[in-house]
């Protein structure tokens, strides 16, 4: 090899060793860099309106500069890895609670940070879900809520109604739909989720079940008389136009929220949706109900998604889903979550909170929830129930009273045909 051969050889050789000393010095650097915080992934799908909320809720969390930042995610839970939490409603929920438990109870998890659960043991303000047999939380139900009435104030004075005078029964509400048709309006009232108001809430609003358990078998007993008196009803409203139903999740809040819809049976947490944002000012009131029932008015019932905890985090990573927890159930977070969402209280925080005068207008619907469902003590029958609220049931209800709405099937017939679909049985089907 030449003598300027071997000069370039250890020039190119020299460069190459130089390059590796300097980008082993980089990455030695950057190793000393700080690491971010780790994330703890919770993830919803809650309406865009509610997830504004839960990110503002989380921001102020995260604000306090804790060890791990919690992320909001609304990808798939069923793909890849499990989330740190999950807030899941009925069908998320079931589909994660079939099969191996993946949760790690809640009061663990704070018992395992020594950081205390102050939440209500009200029976009323909590679903059968995230509750074990000792009454012992399963996971956090912070976005519950029960369905309320609402009236446009407007549309009650070009009738001449007095808005402190709101109709209280069924029947006193069927004179005012008469006035508001007779008024022009083409839709005096509609419902969401008509199955879930209609039959489980109106049930429990009157004392009477909506299940019947013989052994361990568990079947709907939606066909008793009150149910077949008040769906009939409402299926001579739906011939009359009294009552409108509109197919699509949000479809008759926002019915009522354009003024199209004078009178609405709806979520108690859909005010927070509807404050600031009609034209009109709301009555929020409690739901109607029948007379000649000696249990009437009794308590509705509270539903909503729930918070989980998944199983096999380490145990800093629990120690930063009990301290949102904990923060979570503060007394200002307490409040700034009620108001802005519209759920029920957690804890007497909250519960002081929605009974002041100075929030009341922000929480006029958390005030009558709350009447209504600590109106009287739970009974056996005014309870709640997982069962109803099963996808698998929920459908049964809601095919059979389509069939009642297009007056193919007559309203006991429908009930029945449900109660059968069930599982049950039932005299005269």
């Amino acid at each position: 090899m030449s003598a300027s051969c071997s000069k370039k050889l250890v020039g190119r050789l020299a460069i190459a060793a130089l390059t590796c000393l300097l980008l082993a010095g980089a990455a030695s650097g950057a190793s000393k860099q700080p690491q971010p915080d780790k994330e703890l992934e919770l993830v919803h799908h809650l309406s865009p309106g509610k997830a504004a909320q839960l990110q503002r809720l989380v921001d102020a969390y995260n604000a306090g500069a804790p060890a791990q930042r919690v992320v909001l995610s609304e990808r798939d839970w069923t793909q890849g890895k499990l989330p740190a939490m999950l807030l899941l409603g009925d069908e998320e929920e079931e589909r994660f609670l079939a099969g191996k438990p993946r949760y790690r109870s809640l009061y663990r998890v704070m018992a395992g940070a020594g950081l205390p659960l102050k939440t209500f043991r009200h029976q009323a303000f909590v679903t059968p879900t995230p509750v074990d047999s000792s009454g012992r939380l399963l996971a956090l139900p912070v976005a519950l809520a029960t369905p309320v009435m609402y009236l446009n104030k407007r549309a009650l004075s070009e009738i001449g109604v007095d808005s402190e005078r709101v109709p209280e029964t069924w029947d006193d509400l069927q004179e005012v739909l008469g006035r508001l048709m007779d008024a022009g309006f083409a839709c005096p009232f509609t419902s969401a989720d008509p199955d879930w108001i209609l039959i489980d809430n109106t049930s429990a609003w009157h004392n009477e079940p909506t299940v019947r358990q013989i052994g361990k078998k568990v079947t709907l007993a939606t066909n008793g008389m009150l149910q077949v008196k008040h769906i009939a009803k409402m299926a001579s409203w739906y011939r009359a136009r009294y009552l409108q139903l509109f197919e699509g999740e949000g479809e008759a809040e926002r019915r009522f929220a354009s003024g199209e819809c004078a009178v609405l049976t709806a979520s108690s947490s859909a005010y927070a949706d509807f404050r600031g944002k009609t034209a009109f000012d709301i009555v929020v009131a409690r739901l109607p109900y029948h007379e000649g029932y000696p249990g009437a008015p009794q308590n509705t019932l509270a539903d909503g998604p729930s918070l989980w905890v998944a199983e096999g985090l380490s145990k800093q990573d629990y120690r930063g889903v009990a301290k949102l927890v904990n923060y979570w159930l503060s007394p200002e977070a307490q409040v700034s979550w009620q108001r802005d969402t519209g759920y029920l209280p957690l804890n007497r925080a909250g519960l002081l909170a929605s009974g002041s005068e100075l929030l009341q207008p922000e929480m006029a619907s958390i005030g009558v929830a709350v009447s209504q469902l600590t109106n009287r003590p739970v009974t056996a029958n005014s309870s709640a129930s997982a069962f109803p609220r099963s996808l698998a049931v929920r459908t049964i209800l809601s095919e059979e009273l389509r069939g009642v709405w297009a007056d193919s099937k007559a309203a006991k017939q429908a009930l029945d045909n449900a109660v059968v679909r069930s599982g049950g049985s039932c005299s005269g089907c």
